[in-house]
């Protein structure tokens, strides 16, 4: 469901303005309105706070990045971008080889 249905389905189901959501959130009421006719793309952050405004919580979603191991990453950007497409010809390599193991 897109977020303008989603925001402007909780505000109705609450019996809500968008004047009065507007008050309990902090958004402008021109911009609730922008939204809800899809005219403008909310934030993940500003949908939340229309949603919980109207009685609904999302489940939490992990942040982009958190959890991710940078540690390859560094490493990698240690060597020098020679060194760098060497690994990534003998990673194709080895790619090319498993397809054509698996198309057999």
């Amino acid at each position: 469901m897109p977020a303008q249905t989603l925001i402007r389905t909780a505000r109705r189901n609450r019996r809500l303005t968008q004047r009065e959501l507007a008050r309990r959130t902090g958004v402008a009421q021109p911009t609730i309105a922008r939204i809800e006719s899809g005219r403008e793309n909310p934030r993940l952050e500003t949908v939340e706070r229309l949603l919980t405004a109207c009685g609904y919580v999302l489940e939490a979603l992990p942040k982009p990045g958190y959890g991710v191991d940078r540690s390859q990453m560094r490493e990698l950007l240690q060597l020098s971008p020679r060194r760098r497409l060497e690994l990534l010809r003998d990673d194709v390599e080895g790619l090319t080889r498993l397809e054509r193991a698996r198309s057999r």
